[in-house]
């Protein structure tokens, strides 16, 4: 809404007046969260299938949704009035769910910066304190420079002193076990900042006796210290560092917006089984509506993944890749910001996962009458007399299945499980 020249500067202009009048700031009376229930989103996120749930603590605007005695500028003293954050950290606890926070406050030295290029409220010096030093920045969210190191004014240290006190307030006021960092916190001159805020979190995660994880995107921290994470993006390939994939349930944005389009169930249960079978996890993006609801569409996404969770949940949770990711000729977007790139998968792409005696391959569509597992043929590490039994999970009817040169091909139940994508259980006799 800053940025001259943008759809949302002229829309801006148009609805709510020039931004002397009416800027970022104005919006905040409008957001009242007056129907948040945190409770209702743990269920709703348990009934999905989540294991662990992150909110957005502050976002690159610099308002922070918990209770920081750093900032006027907080939900808990305007807007909702209420901490927003402590209140899901609480249920999300209560209902026996992994609770963590992201921060993407790093970007706040710049994210307002076109405020400064004309008449806005962006340069009234009694706001400085909300909208930061919006210094010189980021402009095209297409540009891979933005991943740079040392190519735009950098923070200085009363900037950096108060980032990391923000970040260890939030972590002994809620004591996650996550913290999600954004991006650009991989500028040369927050290494020591990371540094000290990672040996904090991490002694704090002992005294707690809770394990505790810094996630992070491109290099930001030395191999082995954090869990990498890709922005709307995967891998082609089995990382055996552990990784995590964050996407949004929305293609067009991170939050509420109207007119939104989002994935299908189908198109997210293929990312998780995908990611997964490559040694990932995934974190999916939510956006609320400002009364504090999650709207009916994305709601009932969620739940179709709780669905096929609830079936094929043995094939997910707790497993490890095996020696193949899995096969197919369907193609993912690899790196951050390409899943643009992905087609759809198809039948004949299978994913493999692993769990004590047990190896499930999971195809991506229905196969027919039979599947033909490649990967599984007589050359194959699995051999014929080592099978105990094949089984698709959901399904209590034996599976008849031959072993070629080609390929293990199994017989496929009379009735579909579930929907959009099948686990066949292969349970391998114990080792002797």
């Amino acid at each position: 809404m800053y940025l001259q020249g943008s759809e949302e500067f002229k829309h801006h202009v148009e609805t709510y007046g020039p931004h002397t009048k009416f800027g970022y700031k104005d919006f905040i009376p409008l957001f009242k969260a007056e129907n948040y229930d945190p409770d209702h989103w743990v269920q709703l996120f348990k009934k999905a299938g989540a294991r662990y749930v992150v909110p957005v603590a502050e976002h690159h605007d610099g308002f922070a949704m918990y209770d920081s005695a750093f900032s006027n500028w907080t939900a808990a003293k305007m807007g909702p009035k209420r901490d927003l954050i402590g209140e899901l950290a609480e249920a999300v606890r209560k209902h026996g769910l992994i609770f963590g926070v992201s921060n993407h406050r790093a970007e706040h030295w710049w994210f307002m910066n076109g405020g400064r290029e004309f008449d806005s409220d962006v340069q009234n010096a009694d706001y400085s304190d909300f909208y930061g030093p919006a210094k010189p920045g980021p402009r095209n969210w297409e540009v891979e420079a933005w991943h740079s190191r040392d190519w735009v004014p950098q923070p200085d240290e009363t900037y950096l002193t108060d980032w990391l006190a923000r970040n260890y307030e939030l972590v002994d006021k809620y004591q996650p076990q996550i913290v999600w960092f954004d991006w650009w916190i991989e500028q040369n001159v927050f290494a020591p900042y990371l540094q000290k805020f990672a040996a904090y979190y991490y002694n704090r995660g002992l005294e707690w006796e809770r394990g505790v994880l810094i996630q992070h995107k491109h290099e930001s921290f030395p191999k082995g210290t954090a869990l990498y994470d890709i922005e709307r993006g995967k891998l082609n390939h089995i990382r055996e560092d552990y990784w995590q994939t964050d996407t949004s349930i929305s293609y067009k944005s991170w939050c509420y917006v109207e007119d939104d389009a989002f994935k299908s169930t189908t198109t997210i249960v293929h990312d998780l089984v995908d990611i997964v079978s490559k040694n990932g996890n995934l974190l999916l993006n939510v956006g609320p509506k400002p009364d504090g609801t999650i709207p009916d569409e994305p709601a009932s996404i969620l739940l179709g993944l709780g669905e096929w969770l609830t079936v094929n949940g043995e094939a997910i949770y707790e497993t490890r890749h095996w020696q193949t990711f899995g096969e197919g000729s369907t193609k993912v977007g690899e790196g951050h910001m390409r899943e643009r790139e992905d087609q759809p998968f198809s039948a004949e792409d299978i994913r493999f996962t692993t769990r004590d005696n047990a190896l499930y391959a999971i195809c991506l569509g229905w196969p027919g009458e039979a599947a033909l597992i490649r990967s599984l043929g007589s050359d194959s590490p699995v051999k014929a007399g080592s099978i105990e039994r094949i089984q698709m999970l959901g399904s209590d009817e034996p599976l008849e299945w031959a072993q070629h040169e080609d390929g293990l091909r199994v017989k496929t139940p009379s009735q579909k499980p579930c929907s959009h994508a099948y686990t066949f259980k292969i349970l391998l006799k114990p080792e002797t």
